[in-house]
């Protein structure tokens, strides 16, 4: 026993919450762009290397999720350990999508069903990655392991991401969105059934069973969407909630296939000017 109570304790070191910007954050962003740099340069968009990719991700987060959850489930005070499940931390948000999506992608990786689920990663997760990159002050704590699962995990959405796009696994096309909006639909609509089965069973108690941050019961804490919620009734911002989604996860399919015109204007360029000379 009081092995367990030593490595729970050790589980749950503490620091000082770190903040937008701080060394932390920045320590972590230039972690992630090396990684992509790396990733992009080094390895080749192969149905191989992506299935290696995705599995060594997924096997990863499920490992970080597994910590998370016992550091949400146990507690150690005054050398006892307490037990109690924090339902809000119930491993089903938007962003836990890839680590699903992931072994998802490994299971059906022979078949047609991979390409929705690596567009999936390359549209939708990279936002999701993307925004708490931007903006992590609402998911740093003071705990250290927690903390360092948060960026790992979204980074890694990130990377993968990024990479999907830069090898042109996923095609650099419009209809690709359109591989990865049922997919992201799929998901989304997991989460709503969920939410009601939670609370019409009453299995959660007292407490908060949020996911997506979608749930009529609850109050919203997504930045932005929670203002919407208060002023449009439920289903209508459900919603809004898939076509800012959407649109939002499109924008990184836009973004990738700008720069990949740019890129291709400028080496149209260069070798009109070689061949003048």
């Amino acid at each position: 026993m009081d092995t367990i109570v030593k490595i729970l304790e050790i589980l749950d070191s503490r620091m000082v919450e770190p903040h937008s910007f701080g060394w932390f954050h920045l320590m972590w962003i230039g972690i992630l762009i090396l990684s992509v740099v790396l990733l992009c340069k080094y390895l080749k968009g192969t149905d191989k290397n992506v299935y290696n990719v995705v599995l060594i991700s997924t096997v990863s987060a499920l490992v970080l999720e597994v910590y998370k959850q016992m550091n949400y489930t146990f507690e150690v005070v005054d050398g006892e350990i307490i037990t109690h499940y924090q339902w809000y931390a119930f491993p089903f948000q938007f962003c836990s999508m890839p680590m699903y999506i992931g072994i998802l992608y490994c299971i059906f990786s022979k078949t047609n069903a991979r390409h929705y689920f690596a567009a999936f990663l390359a549209t939708f997760s990279i936002f999701g990655g993307l925004v708490v990159y931007i903006y992590p002050e609402q998911v740093f704590i003071t705990t250290i392991g927690i903390n360092i699962q948060t960026m790992v995990y979204h980074g890694a959405m990130v990377a993968v991401g990024v990479w999907l796009l830069y090898t042109q696994y996923v095609e650099l096309k419009s209809k690709s969105i359109l591989k990865a909006i049922p997919v992201f639909a799929g998901c989304l609509l997991v989460a709503v059934i969920l939410n009601e089965v939670m609370v019409a069973t009453k299995i959660i108690g007292d407490e908060t069973f949020n996911m997506f941050y979608i749930s009529p019961h609850f109050e919203g804490t997504l930045p932005l969407f929670c203002e919407v919620q208060k002023i449009v009734p439920y289903p209508y911002n459900l919603l809004i909630y898939v076509v800012v989604f959407s649109l939002a996860a499109y924008m990184m399919l836009l973004i990738a296939m700008l720069i990949k015109n740019i890129s291709t204007k400028k080496k149209a360029t260069q070798k009109e000017v070689v061949t003048i000379k």
